[in-house]
């Protein structure tokens, strides 16, 4: 147990920076002190039995709806209680609206955080997506421990490698593992997971199954966003919106009915984000304040949770975001389901695969600055042949990825047997 309690001192010595975060994020309204309270464990559902699904954010459960929904389907006696890190993830869960399902944030990787979470939820059986292997929450669950879509890079293996007892300590402590790809399958054995945990390999990317806007606003705003004109920038962070914007404006030099929808990726930024916008001297409308785009609307800014379906439905083309910042990137598999022609920046390191295939195979456009980001609207915009092509191509590419129903059908029943275990 030197590891893990090696790790709890660290995670000791580094509580006040993760708490003083969380309140800070209170403070500057960008949660609120109820979304505090379920990071510390607390505000989650009074559940028994529950199955508790866990992911980093939008991208790793939007792989996982279809998931969910199959095992609503096989034990709907169970309640699930999905967590994510992010306020932005959370929505995402609540706006499938799946009967028996509930959403709140994660708690902390503290103990006496999980303990007050379990307490409330006593769930069956834990399921975390992808990479999102936190020790305290595997070593102390008192259930059985499924990782689905299992994730690990060639660095992330060297960073683990360094920690070998650590790594030990987590994979033996897995029930069950389903790894995206073979070389991640390599890695978690080579870091110690048991032969009887190794699952099959797939990733449930391929059938990432977007919920259906609701159809009056989709056919309100149709007219007002022609789809081939509309440019969908999706989960800004501070600093891309400028950056966004110069090659918007300046491609409407050559392209004036280009239109944008302006998602940032935590809606409370709106006030800072529709300044920006405005200082272009361009149109905007703001949805968090009830104003209504018009047909002279340029700019409509999406400053709400739970409505990125709407947007891609809308849009022609999509900018995926936290690829000017320095987050790595967020994920093209969504606007690839919804045959929006994705364009993208240079930071891709979370999807460097993902977007390497896309880019290889003229699934995706990317552009490393504002000149660039003109050139390829220049190009695009207009031309829905031109968007339908790079959308097709993306779709193939998730296509290729395999059949995630069967995938589905296999992960289910063996998380199912885990919840009688």
């Amino acid at each position: 147990m030197m590891p893990m309690l090696l790790y709890r001192c660290l995670l000791t010595l580094l509580s006040p920076v993760l708490l003083g975060g969380a309140l800070l994020r209170v403070l500057r309204g960008r949660e609120t002190w109820a979304d505090l309270s379920q990071r510390l464990g607390g505000g989650a559902p009074a559940t028994s039995g529950a199955i508790w699904l866990h992911g980093a954010s939008n991208g790793e459960l939007a792989s996982a709806r279809g998931l969910l929904s199959a095992l609503r389907a096989a034990r709907p006696d169970l309640p699930i209680v999905v967590t994510a890190n992010t306020v932005t993830g959370r929505a995402l869960a609540r706006g499938w609206d799946f009967p028996g399902v509930t959403a709140c944030l994660a708690p902390l990787d503290f103990r006496w955080a999980l303990a007050r979470f379990r307490r409330r939820t006593r769930p069956a059986l834990l399921i975390v997506m992808e990479n999102e292997l936190w020790p305290n929450r595997i070593v102390t669950a008192p259930m059985p421990v499924a990782c689905i879509g299992g994730r690990m890079s060639a660095r992330s293996f060297s960073t683990w490698q360094r920690a070998p007892r650590l790594a030990a300590t987590l994979m033996r402590r897995l029930s069950f593992l389903s790894a995206q790809d073979d070389q991640s399958a390599r890695h978690f054995a080579a870091l110690g997971l048991p032969a009887s945990a190794q699952g099959p390999t797939g990733t449930l990317k391929s059938g990432v199954d977007l919920p259906q806007p609701d159809a009056d606003t989709l056919a309100a705003l149709t007219p007002l966003f022609p789809r081939p004109d509309t440019l969908l920038v999706a989960s800004t962070h501070e600093g891309e919106e400028r950056t966004v914007l110069d090659g918007f404006t300046a491609a409407r030099a050559d392209r004036p009915d280009l239109k944008m929808i302006l998602a940032p990726r935590h809606p409370a930024r709106g006030d800072e984000v529709a300044q920006i916008a405005r200082a272009t001297g361009l149109t905007v409308a703001r949805r968090s304040a009830g104003e209504q785009p018009t047909p002279d609307t340029d700019i409509y800014l999406a400053d709400t949770l739970g409505e990125m379906p709407l947007w891609y439905r809308l849009a022609g083309m999509t900018f995926v975001a936290g690829s000017f910042a320095p987050k790595g990137g967020h994920t093209p598999f969504e606007p690839a389901a919804a045959g929006s022609a994705i364009l993208h920046g240079p930071d891709i390191a979370n999807f460097r695969d993902a977007y390497t295939a896309l880019d290889t195979g003229g699934g995706a456009v990317a552009v490393s600055d504002p000149d660039e980001l003109r050139a390829a609207l220049v190009q695009l915009a207009g031309d829905a042949t031109a968007q339908d092509a790079l959308a097709a191509r993306a779709r193939e590419f998730l296509a290729g990825l395999g059949d995630s129903a069967a995938l589905v059908e296999t992960l289910v029943a063996r998380l199912v047997s885990l919840t009688k275990a």
